[in-house]
């Protein structure tokens, strides 16, 4: 429970925080950071310049369930405010997360409304750093101001059963993107990539839904979702849809990276796909290498409903909360991927629809295993320098960092 005395805490934090954005990034600068990666003055130069809008972040799990605020550096993890501004990043997608522990009591619904108001407490607390951006223009006007905008996207399921109305009331609080299939479970009207189907991609009501999210000006992201309902959003949705957090299945043959056909197809109709950070998704050997370790996919998640059984939603939320923030497997040398196999797979994509239909949906402490020397988001950098070692121009760069993704903001929001 957020007590006075807390909440007056947490906003004396964004102050001290700007500070030490403002410490961090005269650091950054001078290159004198312990353990920092090695990055060409011209990667620095290209990559300030750039508007950084990530797509994915896992930006309020942690503070969700354990407190403190997203506007305090962290020492552990892969995000927080003040390092995503070290690294450059100017907008994002705030992932507001029901994983599949919710479902199988039917306490999805409650836990959405639960996780959107602590993102808008939260943006609340951190006003001084960061706003909530309702439509595209919405972002320029915030990141002129010098801020960090902020776009509600829930990943997993507002309700199982798709109802209308409670989508109007989660738009209503400022939800601007959903995930179509219930992370890797099936939704009662849209088949996930990871489990048995149920319908087939989408039922009636499935587009039902769609039909509702075009009305609103929501953006339909189908990251999550299974091929069939993938390519029936496409067809059935009347403004392009997003693919937020993806990687290549011609890379990883695996049923939550996206075939080539169907990132055809959802570039024709001027989609977009951000690719996810990790080396689960993006790097062969790695992922072979995790897999076996653990001894199941990242996407298994047959264990749950008996985990679950007969508990509350406050003890779910025990069960789940040392997950939380989600980190990236510690892998050898021999087997980790370098930021060059990152970026080559995001090449192939170029290669296959162009430039204009790949952005970032990094993941962030959502549980990518990073690129060999990366730390967190303050080394988005070494992505840029990589981009350039590839012979990448300036405009190929700003349109994947944040140009495309914005423009298709607008397209879907209308402003």
């Amino acid at each position: 429970m957020l007590s006075r005395r807390r909440f007056l805490g947490y906003s004396a934090v964004a102050p001290a925080a700007l500070r030490s954005i403002a410490s961090g990034e005269m650091q950054a600068q001078r290159g004198g950071e312990q353990g920092a990666p090695a990055i060409s003055e011209r990667a620095r130069e290209v990559h300030r310049r750039a508007f950084i809008f990530d797509g994915h972040v896992h930006a309020l799990d942690r503070e969700f369930y354990h407190g403190g605020s997203m506007g305090e550096r962290k020492s552990d993890g892969q995000w927080d405010l003040v390092r995503a501004r070290e690294g450059g990043e100017g907008a994002f997608f705030l992932s507001i997360f029901v994983p599949e522990e919710y479902y199988p009591s039917r306490f999805e619904t409650k836990q959405a409304m639960r996780r959107m108001d602590h993102a808008r407490r939260q943006l609340e607390e951190n006003k001084e750093l960061v706003e909530l951006a309702l439509h595209a223009d919405d972002v320029e006007r915030i990141r002129a101001k010098g801020k960090m905008a902020a776009v509600l996207d829930i990943e997993g399921s507002y309700d199982l059963d798709g109802d209308l109305g409670v989508l109007r009331d989660m738009h209503r609080l400022g939800l601007r993107s959903a995930q179509l299939s219930a992370h890797n479970w099936d939704q009662n009207y849209a088949d996930s990539c990871c489990s048995v189907p149920k319908v087939n991609g989408l039922n009636a009501h499935g587009r039902a839904v769609i039909k509702e999210m075009n009305r609103l000006g929501m953006m339909i992201n189908v990251s999550h979702a299974s091929d069939d309902a993938i390519s029936q959003a496409i067809d059935a949705s009347e403004v392009p849809v997003i693919a937020t957090h993806h990687g290549l299945r011609q890379v990883n043959n695996i049923p939550r990276n996206m075939p080539d056909n169907l990132l055809e197809k959802l570039a024709a109709k001027g989609g977009v796909i951000g690719f996810q950070i990790g080396s689960e998704f993006n790097y062969l050997p790695e992922y072979k290498w995790i897999t076996a370790e653990r001894g199941k996919t990242f996407f298994d998640t047959a264990s749950i409903p008996d985990q679950v059984k007969g508990k509350t939603i406050y003890e779910v939320d025990a069960l789940v909360a040392s997950a939380y923030p989600m980190k990236g497997a510690t892998v050898p040398d021999s087997v980790a991927m370098k930021v060059d196999d990152w970026v080559g797979v995001v090449d192939k994509a170029i290669k296959l629809v162009g430039e204009d239909h790949v952005a970032i949906g990094t993941d962030f402490d959502g549980g990518p295993t990073l690129a060999r020397g990366m730390r967190d988001v303050r080394d988005l950098p070494m992505v840029t320098d990589a981009m350039l070692r590839r012979g990448y121009g300036e405009e190929r760069i700003r349109k994947f960092w944040g140009g495309n993704l914005l423009r298709f903001f607008r397209t879907v929001s209308g402003a």
